[in-house]
């Protein structure tokens, strides 16, 4: 999942969402510097990947990537399920989304004098840009996805994957719509924080 989803599935405080978002940050980082709860965060953010890579419905949705960008599969389709967590909001979560993002923006700037400098940069950007309430449109879907590409440092296809997208587009959401259900509640009952930061429906 992306940076969206993270967030949605932390607790809502500051040292939550620092740690759910250090766990893409955390090459050469000692983690066990941090808190108890930054700590915590950092490990729920490695059992929603690995859940997320485990489930039935991503590892079909990657088998319909082309042979060219297959070996990013698994980031582009991180970066569409936030696209989709934004359009299906309401169908999953019951506080609003503008509520949300700017509870993140607030809790994830009181954190920043303490984050590697790689993630500094990161949430400076996304907080200035506000770019998880871009994330339902297609223009800002394809420039999150080209970003992502131009920091790729060797020889690679990503860039135009906007064209997996809008091909397979039907078949990512149905991928997300299987699996975020699953995940919400596996996370809620088998994380290491408890619960999540958003009311959920049906929890």
């Amino acid at each position: 999942m992306n940076y969206l989803a993270h967030l949605v599935l932390s607790q809502p405080h500051a040292d939550s969402y620092f740690g759910n978002l250090l766990g893409d940050f955390r090459r050469g980082v000692k983690v066990t510097a941090f808190s108890e709860s930054v700590q915590a965060g950092v490990t729920n953010h490695l059992l929603v990947d690995k859940f997320t890579d485990s489930h039935p419905a991503v590892i079909a949705a990657k088998q319909q990537v082309s042979a060219q960008r297959r070996r990013f599969a698994g980031i582009l389709l991180d970066i569409c399920f936030d696209h989709f967590l934004l359009l299906h909001w309401q169908r999953f979560l019951a506080t609003p989304v503008s509520q949300f993002t700017e509870h993140a923006y607030s809790n994830l700037s009181a954190n920043l004098p303490d984050m590697p400098a790689t993630m500094q940069r990161m949430v400076t950007s996304m907080v200035t840009h506000r770019w998880l309430d871009s994330y339902d449109d297609m223009a800002q879907l394809n420039a999150v996805l080209e970003r992502t590409a131009s920091r790729i440092r060797f020889k690679h296809a990503f860039h135009g994957s906007i064209e997996e997208v809008e091909r397979h587009y039907d078949i990512f959401e149905s991928a997300f719509l299987s699996l975020f259900p699953d995940l919400l509640h596996y996370i809620q009952h088998n994380g290491p924080e408890p619960g999540v930061a958003v009311e959920v429906f049906g929890s």
